[in-house]
């Protein structure tokens, strides 16, 4: 992105203020930022409406051993870089800092405590922001920027409500101080799942299993000192064939084999696997944990049974504790839902500067799992929907008479 100050001068010097109507953006975390930050660039007002009551509400709310799997420096938001002292892989509290700094910096218009619920077309071709307590907001665009994280996915498994030991959704693990001597099972093999296997495993539990549904595909995170995010800027355009066949020897290379482990190689290809939303594990200690024993692979869990979990292979056993690292849900139903704007799999059509014909005005940012890094991949949506805002708005300014 250009400079935002230059981009800022030039802007505001073309486009008077007052022909520019506020933008609404729903959501304070990276995304729902950067795309303010950005349209600030071009002189175009935004205002950020957050439910909770400080930015970056989601990453407060993580576990406590946390760090972006992307680099710092590939990392950053538009105008304002990651500190070096953050290090290479920033931590959950610093990530937090920043995105406060960040919109410190930009002098970003948040209003918070703002939850907004249902969003409707009016008759002018505006939207109207149904938000808490009885609010309504008008809005001539609005970017929805909720997150990708949004809402916890706990399967109904059968059995589920009567299970006597603790079962939880991993976004409510912090660290593993609770669960020390405990036997603990962890559901679901993405990289939640794995990270928070390992910590329980380092912080004290008795036992550590990993229930498996689908063998991940697990990747150093970095080898020789280059980021496997580096890797999957260069290959996102690749034919995904290509890049699966790739990824399969570099996996030989570098990763061992852990079949006897409990995980096997995967049967498709990585980047096979990305497109479908599958995201592969960043190995920052699942390897040596699974190969030393401090975390047994098992299969994906069937059913409950009072105090017993069933899993799919016939298998039994009972933990003291199951922790669910089974996703999130998008939560824009209640939000959109109603305007034909999400696919069957709860994801927006459009995103980005796109928009659909029946709904001109209505941005979404931040709903796809990029394997480039969400970070970068914000910063540059953020960019481009605001380019094309300000463009829009410059021709609604032109036709606004004197």
């Amino acid at each position: 992105m250009p400079d935002v100050a230059a981009h800022a001068s030039s802007s505001a010097s073309s486009t008077p203020p007052a022909a520019v109507p506020p933008v609404h953006v729903v959501g304070g975390g990276p995304g729902g930022l950067a795309t303010a930050a950005a349209l600030g660039a071009y002189g175009v007002r935004a205002v950020i409406l957050e439910k909770a009551d400080a930015v970056g509400a989601s990453w407060r709310g993580h576990y406590d051993r946390l760090r972006l799997h992307t680099t710092r420096r590939l990392s950053g938001l538009p105008g304002l870089a990651i500190p070096r002292a953050y290090g290479r892989w920033v931590a959950r509290d610093d990530v937090v800092r920043y995105l406060e700094e960040y919109a410190e910096h930009h002098r970003l218009e948040v209003a918070t405590g703002v939850e907004v619920r249902r969003i409707d077309r009016t008759a002018d071709g505006g939207w109207v922001l149904h938000a808490n307590g009885g609010r309504e907001l008008a809005a001539r665009t609005v970017v929805i920027a909720t997150g990708y994280n949004h809402t916890p996915h706990l399967p109904a498994w059968p059995g589920r409500d009567s299970y006597p030991g603790q079962l939880l959704h991993a976004g409510d693990y912090r660290n593993p101080r609770p669960y020390a001597g405990k036997d603990v099972l962890v559901v679901g093999t993405g990289n939640t799942g794995a990270e928070i296997a390992v910590d329980l495993a380092e912080g004290g539990a008795a036992r550590v299993r990993l229930a498996v549904r689908t063998a991940p595909h697990i990747v150093r995170r970095s080898t020789a000192g280059w980021p496997s995010q580096a890797t999957g800027i260069l290959v996102r355009r690749l034919p995904p064939r290509a890049v699966d066949r790739a990824a399969h020897v570099l996996r030989r290379l570098s990763v061992p084999d852990l079949s006897a482990y409990g995980l096997p190689m995967p049967d498709t290809g990585l980047y096979s696997r990305v497109l479908e939303g599958a995201i592969p594990v960043q190995d920052v200690g699942l390897i040596d944990a699974v190969r030393r024993g401090a975390v047994r692979p098992v299969a994906a869990v069937a059913s409950f049974d009072g105090g017993i979990v069933r899993l799919a292979d016939g298998d039994a056993i009972e933990p003291d504790v199951v922790i669910a690292a089974t996703g999130y849900r998008r939560g824009l139903d209640a939000l959109v839902g109603h305007l034909d704007l999400i696919d069957t799999r709860g994801r927006p059509r459009v995103h980005g500067p796109r928009t659909v014909p029946y709904a001109p005005g209505l941005h979404f940012t931040g709903y796809t799992n990029p394997i480039s890094g969400m970070f970068r991949e914000l910063a540059r949506d953020a960019r481009r929907i605001a380019r094309t805002i300000a463009a829009t708005h410059a021709e609604q300014a032109a036709t606004v008479p004197g």
